[in-house]
This record gives structure tokens, sequence and C-alpha cells, in this order.
């Protein structure tokens, strides 16, 4: 996996992409991530990458031609025959960015990404060179440096040897439409509060029972979006017995045209 990140800030996202995991990804040559200052690729003198918008408004935009021209040292810097590449550019008005979207991405050869600054980019560079626009929220940050950040984080732990075990990312938060369960460690009892009995029980199906249910619980209270989605036999018991029996009560009450023909 190769992530390339076009941006005026490089060393903001290096400082980032080179501690711990990540860090030690690219080290190992697991990952390759490389960076391109968008001003080293400006035919202004004064390396300047912005002017005004057409039409007035407050703030600059980021010009075409020197992302243009970066993207093209981009594309042709190491470029491999047949390689699977997606454009990127991170912006508030994208598709918010999920785990899926991580999961797709992670089977691409390679990412470029394109970090936006000042109030955005010149319109006809999307319309060239970006496959798609992408946001990580509904608010707005002063450039794209920690959304490709986020992105390139989220896309390259995926990638086989990054983390020491797959299991790792397959039973976190969102990989099965629910959010992660509760976890404890040492010491056994922190200012009163005791891990529960379960965890120490040492029953493996008892266990994965519990965190499946902790798991259903938490999802259901902070992110009731996604607990819309769950199958119903993720629905306590209870609920779902006064569902049906609410169901079968409709069904069999009488309908207004009956009771009038009685």
């Amino acid at each position: 996996m190769r992530v390339d990140i076009m941006t005026l800030f490089p060393d903001l996202v290096e400082t980032v992409l080179s501690e711990s995991i990540i860090g030690r990804a690219r080290s190992a040559g697991l990952i390759d991530i490389r960076t391109y200052n968008i001003r080293d690729y400006s035919e202004d003198k004064h390396r300047r990458v912005d002017d005004t918008p057409y039409g007035g408004g407050k703030g600059m935009l980021m010009a075409a031609p020197p992302i243009y021209n970066c993207f093209s040292a981009v594309k042709a810097d190491g470029a491999v025959e047949g390689e699977k590449t997606k454009v990127l550019y991170m912006s508030p008005r994208g598709k918010t960015f999920n785990q899926q979207m991580a999961r797709e991405f992670s089977e691409f050869d390679r990412i470029i990404i394109l970090c936006g600054h000042y109030e955005g980019v010149d319109q006809r560079i999307i319309d060239e060179i970006i496959d798609e626009e992408l946001s990580i929220g509904d608010y707005v940050l002063t450039g794209g440096e920690i959304p490709a950040c986020i992105v390139t984080d989220a896309v390259c732990r995926l990638i086989p040897g990054v983390l020491a075990d797959a299991e790792c990312f397959e039973k976190e938060s969102f990989e099965d439409g629910l959010l992660e369960y509760p976890q404890y460690t040492r010491p056994f009892e922190f200012h009163g509060a005791k891990v529960p009995d379960v965890l120490i029980s040492g029953h493996h199906a008892n266990i994965e029972k519990w965190r499946h249910e902790k798991a259903v619980e938490i999802t259901k209270k902070n992110r009731p979006d996604m607990a819309e989605k769950l199958p119903p036999e993720e629905e306590p018991k209870k609920k779902r017995r006064r569902k049906k029996k609410a169901q079968t009560e409709t069904a069999e009450a009488p309908s207004e045209e009956t009771k009038s023909a009685e």
C-alpha cells in the first residue's frame, strides 16, 4: 500500500504519521507514505498557490495549476502499470468517511490524497483529478491535513502485518455493525469498581455472550442510527416478545368494516 499526500504542510503530516504503529509499519516497509509540498509546484516566483475567488467572497482559494502540477509529479513518481489507484480530496462537503470505506480503500494499491486549505480549491481541479470527496464529520477544520492523517491511519492499519493480529481489528468497533464492548485490565479492583465476574470465569462462551450483549447495549445507547440497522435477533428478548404480541393483537383485532357489518 502506498499513500501520497499533497499538502501545504508536509511537516504536519509527517509528524503524525511517523509515530506509533503507522511509523513502525513505514520503517518495516509494510506501507509507503509520501508527502508532497504543493508550493514546490507553483509557477509563481513567490511560490504562491492561492488567489481570490471569482464572483467575490471572503478568503482565498487554492489555485488549480500548482495542484495539477503536483498531481502530475505524484503520478509519475514510481508509477506502476496497472496499479489500482484512488484519488481523494478532504472536504467538509464530501461523503462521511467510515470503517466500510477504510476496508474498501485498503484494497487499492495506491491512494492519493489532496489536502485543501483556506476556502478550498478551484472546482476545476476537483472535476479533473478527484475520484471522491471525503469528510471526517459535520464540522470544519482549518485544513485537510489532519483528516488526511485520520484516513491514512484507518486504512493502513488494515494492511496485513501492520497490526500484530488480524483479530485486533476484526473484533473492534464498526467491524460487525456494533460499537466495541467494555474492556478491563489489572488491577482487578480500582476505586471500588471491580472487573465483571464473567471475565474471570474462564468460560469463553459466556464471555463472548457478555461482550456481544454489552456491544449491543452500548451501540443502542451511543449510536441509535447504527442500532436501527441491527437485525431483529439483536433486540432484547423482552422487547421482541412485546413487539410480537403487539403485532398479533393488531392482526387479530376486527377492522372497522367488520364491526359495521356486525
